[in-house]
């Protein structure tokens, strides 16, 4: 398996397997694909941040992270995270944080935040996000809504998360 940006040419493969991955997902609103095209012609895109999981040349895992806001600074947040159902349960979402968050680093970035399973994040190093000083727009309980810092020298924040209109919230 190989972990590579994601290219245009790779936009309706991606589509589809996120569509699939969220099927039969517990939490999920079906519109997941529809929210990567959105965030994809947002201005908080950075495309170095949009990666997939290659095997025999079939894409078999996504993420996408974007810019968001935390009281006046530029941070990201991870939404979605997609692998084939297929493929679950193998460490190829892991392998894609580890990727993400490598990345994002490299580009200066000192937060990621994510809201989902309080199980399977923590794996990545995600915590609860207000030990960062970081704080949820919507009513979530703390363990759903988490943080990983990439920098080991970034200060703790104190601020509301602002998402981009893309997510609708």
């Amino acid at each position: 398996m190989t972990i590579r940006q994601e290219e245009q040419r790779d936009y309706e493969e991606v589509y589809q397997l996120v569509k699939k991955a969220f099927e039969t997902a517990e939490e999920s609103d079906g519109t997941e694909q529809d929210l990567v095209t959105a965030l994809r012609n947002s201005e908080s895109f950075v495309p170095e941040l949009s990666l997939v999981a290659v095997e025999d040349g079939k894409i078999i895992g996504q993420i996408l992270f974007s810019k968001i806001m935390i009281g006046g600074r530029e941070e990201l947040a991870l939404a979605p995270l997609s692998v084939h159902p297929k493929w679950q349960k193998k460490g190829i979402g892991l392998a894609l944080m580890a990727k993400g968050h490598e990345a994002a680093g490299k580009l200066g970035y000192d937060y990621t935040v994510v809201l989902d399973h309080a199980e399977y994040y923590p794996k990545a190093g995600y915590v609860p996000a207000r030990r960062y000083g970081i704080k949820s727009p919507f009513d979530v309980p703390d363990e759903n809504f988490m943080a990983v810092r990439l920098n080991d020298k970034a200060e703790n924040l104190n601020g509301v998360v602002q998402y981009d209109k893309a997510f609708g919230i």
